[in-house]
């Protein structure tokens, strides 16, 4: 099974920057798409961002701009980098992925498009 572990998350005033990664492992296809959410307290998982087989993406519109998602294959490694935070993305972070050939869905992530699903981690953002 694909296994997902993210790092990264911290605390940032406003304005601020951060970079989380998600490191994979146990690929069985060579193919996948990958995905960034986030969850804060008493809401509902976002997605926010998200990573296709032909190296496409897509955002929720709250992000746009200011995130970018990346995936390096080399490395096995997806990331997350978050410029302009603003108070309202203080979330739990979560990685996720799903194995096979996807192409771009034209809007944003949702949780049961994907299957494999890392631990979390803390975004704080505040002053």
């Amino acid at each position: 099974a694909v296994q997902l572990e993210e790092s990264g998350g911290g605390s940032v005033q406003p304005g601020g920057s951060l970079r989380l990664s998600c490191a994979a492992s146990g690929w069985f296809y060579s193919s996948h798409c990958m995905g960034w959410f986030r969850q804060a307290p008493g809401k509902e998982r976002e997605g926010v961002a998200a990573i296709f087989s032909d190296g496409s993406t897509t955002y929720a519109d709250s992000v746009k701009g200011r995130f970018t998602i990346s995936e390096d294959n080399a490395k096995n490694t997806l990331y997350l980098q978050m410029d302009n935070l603003k108070p309202d993305d203080a979330a739990v972070y979560y990685c996720a992925a799903r194995e096979g050939y996807t192409s771009n869905w034209g809007r944003a992530p949702r949780a049961n498009d994907f299957v494999y699903w890392g631990q979390g981690t803390q975004v704080t953002v505040s002053s």
